[in-house]
């Protein structure tokens, strides 16, 4: 008879209860001159395998129960050293525990083992060791088969470890799986120290459970189970392991490397996954065509979380249905760090705002014709705690969608109506510079835009018409209801209306000259068209033909034209000559400080040039 450990006892099966020495009578290792006749009767009938131990570990009595149980008869075990029929000293733990009992410095001691009989069959054991009374020396050892209980057992687990439908290791075995990967004894001892993971999901699954029905949906699933576990095991020949494949529910599957080699492998394996897909599947009369976005993260297992790489994976796997579905995409650091920043970002928004973490900056709008300041365009910056300074497309988009674009528009609006009249008032004898500000068509629907305007200008004492509002073309172009009455009246209070980025959205100009509009801010494509492409090429005549057709009409009907990334003065000359009013950009200046404004008033800092 021989047995294997199962392994540490664990500790609830150690009964560390103190015995004192004092407790047993050392001169005695034998039990048959103390015990009973009435004891030796319930000894040998008890239906419970037993053995009296002496303080040594040799068997001194066993019942006719354990000699059936181990094989070979009672009386064959009297003499053997009971830690090694059951066992008892393949770990240290168990193997420690068990002399304190003989030594009587321990109450108990309860393990499990796996017990290999004559036959060759095995069973699981529960093995129990306590002393025998203070009067008699040694320790009373029972053997209880649990081999029934511990296959139900084994039963049960796997059916709480399984999907029923793919019959795969469901979301609960896999997280041990891959918590158990990333333990350090794990991958210090043996293997590459790496591990990967591809996360899938099937693309309009959905659809066809909308369509088909559940049933036909189970199939479905069951089919790529099948397809997964086969691109498992053709990835796992000539390699230590086969790749975990397992179902974390609904239409999410997921394949686990351990050991990985490499994002080549994980590569490999998800070109494999794809196209084992997109052969069709023919599943009750039905003839099915799906597809799988993939995210594939692989890395070293050192340092790594199950949640960390879960986090990454699902992120990746987002990628991939964004990046147009059907397809595997990489985990990007860089990308990520950006994601994250845009989360952490669109969480602290609306506090920056209360906490007054924005500044504005002014970019002049510079007059083409004489090249002195005409007004200034408001530009948003976060000066953000974490993350510095951050200009408007870091966060803008982010507060149009949260709502919080509605309060920093109304900081935005005060703020630069209050700095517009503050030049006025600074600058009694120069002509007073007009303030452009940003708005979004959020803030037209969401709050009363014509009653903020209305109370910023009566709170600073700025003339409307140094106000002027700027909407992109698109947001203006498509105005009517309320975004349209409020432009109308803003328009008819005095305040100016600008279509910021002309010439990239709707272009629908029938219906420009339906809007309150009166500047149109030339988008900066236009006018990066006007660059010499090299020396002595000559400029492109197309790009001046379409800006002073664009130039004409706006005249025509009423309007002026400012034009956005002015870099070189052949641009400005240009401009200028095609009859464009106003320039903004880098030739004039970048966006400065309100005092960098204020040095700048009553000077002809920017030179007219040739015409």
């Amino acid at each position: 008879m021989s047995g294997t450990s199962e392994g540490p006892t664990p500790a609830a099966d150690l009964d560390r209860s103190a015995v004192t020495e004092s407790d047993i009578d050392s001169t005695e290792s034998g039990l048959q001159a103390y015990r009973p006749p009435a004891y030796r009767s319930v000894f040998a009938a008890a239906p419970l395998a037993m053995a009296v131990v002496d303080r040594e570990g040799l068997i001194t009595d066993a019942n006719d129960a354990l000699g059936a149980l181990l094989g070979g008869g009672a009386s064959g075990l009297v003499g053997r050293v009971a830690s090694d029929l059951l066992d008892l000293a393949s770990d240290a733990r168990t193997w420690h525990a068990y002399r304190e009992v003989l030594r009587g410095r321990q109450a108990k001691l309860r393990c499990t083992r796996r017990l290999k009989q004559p036959d060759g069959r095995s069973l699981w054991a529960q093995v129990t060791v306590s002393p025998l009374d203070a009067d008699t020396p040694g320790v009373l050892l029972s053997v209880a088969d649990v081999s029934a209980h511990r296959d139900l057992q084994a039963r049960l687990r796997h059916l709480q470890m399984h999907d029923p439908v793919t019959r795969l290791p469901n979301r609960t075995l896999f997280f041990e799986r891959v918590s158990a990967a990333l333990e350090a004894e794990a991958y210090e001892q043996s293997g590459t120290g790496r591990i990967g993971l591809c996360y899938l999901d099937l693309d309009g699954f959905k659809a066809v459970n909308d369509t088909l029905g559940h049933r036909v949906g189970d199939r479905l699933l069951a089919a790529v189970a099948d397809r997964l576990t086969e691109c498992a095991e053709a990835a796992g020949r000539n390699r230590p392991s086969v790749p975990l494949v397992a179902r974390l529910g609904g239409d999410e599957f997921a394949l686990l490397v351990e050991d990985s080699t490499g994002t080549e492998q994980l590569a490999d394996l998800a070109e494999s996954v794809l196209k084992a897909l997109q052969a069709p599947f023919d599943l009750a009369g039905h003839r099915l065509n799906v597809s799988a976005s993939i995210g594939v993260v692989e890395r070293h297992a050192a340092g790594t979380t199950a949640t960390g790489l879960m986090q990454a994976a699902d992120t990746t796997l987002y990628w991939a249905k964004v990046d147009g579905k059907d397809r595997w995409t990489l985990f990007d650091p860089e990308r990520n760090a950006h994601l994250m920043t845009r989360q952490a970002l669109a969480s602290t928004l609306r506090p920056a705002i209360e906490r007054g973490e924005f500044r504005l900056d002014y970019q002049p709008l510079v007059g083409m014709s004489d090249g002195r300041l005409r007004g200034v365009e408001a530009l948003v910056r976060w000066d953000h705690p974490r993350f510095g300074l951050l200009s408007p497309n870091r966060f803008v988009a982010l507060a149009e969608e949260d709502g919080s674009i509605v309060p920093l528009g109304r900081w935005i609006l005060a703020t630069a109506c209050h700095q517009a009249r503050q030049w006025q008032l600074d600058n009694p004898d120069e002509p007073p510079l007009f303030v452009s500000v940003n708005v979004a068509v959020r803030q037209v629907w969401d709050s009363d835009l014509v009653a903020d305007v209305a109370g910023v200008l009566a709170e600073t004492g700025l003339a409307p018409h140094l106000l002027q509002l700027e909407l992109t073309e698109s947001a203006v172009m498509g105005s009517a209801g309320r975004p349209l009455q409020a432009l109308q009246a803003l328009s008819d209070m005095g305040v100016g209306i600008a279509i910021d980025d002309f010439g990239t959205g709707y272009s629908n100009l029938a219906y420009l000259s339906r809007l309150p509009v009166s500047v149109l801010k030339l988008d900066g494509s236009f006018v990066r068209g006007f660059q010499y492409e090299g020396a002595g090429a000559a400029p492109n005549p197309a790009d001046e033909v379409v800006v002073e057709a664009m130039i004409d009409l706006a005249h025509r009907l009423g309007l002026t034209v400012t034009a956005e990334c002015v870099e070189t003065s052949a641009q400005a000359t240009r401009l200028r000559r095609i009859g464009c009013d106003t320039g903004q950009g880098w030739l004039y200046s970048r966006p400065v400080s309100p005092d960098r404004i204020s040095e700048l008033l009553g000077t002809e800092s920017y030179a007219v040039g040739n015409p």
